[in-house]
């Protein structure tokens, strides 16, 4: 099986050298490269062109979603997610609409850091659960209990089947594949094909918008 490459984009020498740590041990990951700044993530990612950035947010002189912003439109294939201590929404969502497909806090696991790498590849759009459901909360500033309220009278909606529609609400609290198919004691690879037909559907392309169009947002 290939390799996911992964570059990471951190100005911090100790959290960068742990990161490229735990890519280096991972059995499914290969560091692409590794860069201390904006200035030089911007002229050597196109040039390595990997699966996967890990982007920092606060990158001294720069930003790592004005990065994001500027480096998707070049090569929209490659998958980019923040690795920040950041939980503020307005920095998760300008993320997002920067063109990140991921978020996670850089206080997760390594195993949770790699399992996400693999998810994002997969299709997916991984998020600390802390994340998640400050996403699932911020339709109109509605506090959870009333924002999560699928909008089932869409007819985009209505299309799904009721195990897409069970997948998606676990999809909206942020559960992986594997949590999800242990819920519904179905494999993960089954779940993935459900998640699949329901970007289809939904005419979307990652979980956020899936999520988003869910609950009529």
């Amino acid at each position: 099986m290939k390799k996911i490459s992964v570059c990471i984009v951190e100005d911090v020498t100790d959290i960068r050298q742990a990161l490229e740590q735990i890519i280096d041990l991972s059995e499914n990951c290969v560091l692409g490269g590794s860069f201390s700044s904006g200035e030089e993530a911007l002229v050597k990612i196109p040039l390595v062109k990997p699966d996967v950035v890990l982007m920092d947010i606060g990158l001294g002189s720069t930003n790592g979603i004005d990065l994001v912003k500027e480096l998707k439109p070049q090569h929209p294939e490659i998958l980019y997610m923040m690795c920040t201590i950041y939980e503020e929404d307005e920095k998760i969502f300008n993320a997002l609409r920067a063109g990140a497909s991921g978020y996670i806090l850089k206080k997760s696991s390594p195993a949770k850091l790699i399992e996400a790498i693999g998810e994002l590849v997969e299709g997916g759009a991984p998020m600390s659960s802390q994340i998640a459901m400050k996403v699932v909360s911020a339709f109109k500033g509605l506090p959870v209990q009333e924002a999560i309220v699928p909008n089932y009278q869409s007819l985009e909606i209505a299309i799904l089947s009721r195990r897409e529609k069970e997948i998606l609400e676990w999809l909206a609290q942020g559960k992986i594949y594997k949590e999800i198919g242990a819920e519904l004691t179905i494999s993960p690879e089954t779940v993935r094909k459900h998640v699949y037909h329901i970007y289809e559907k939904l005419h979307v392309n990652n979980r956020v918008e899936a999520v988003n169009k869910f609950y009529g947002r």
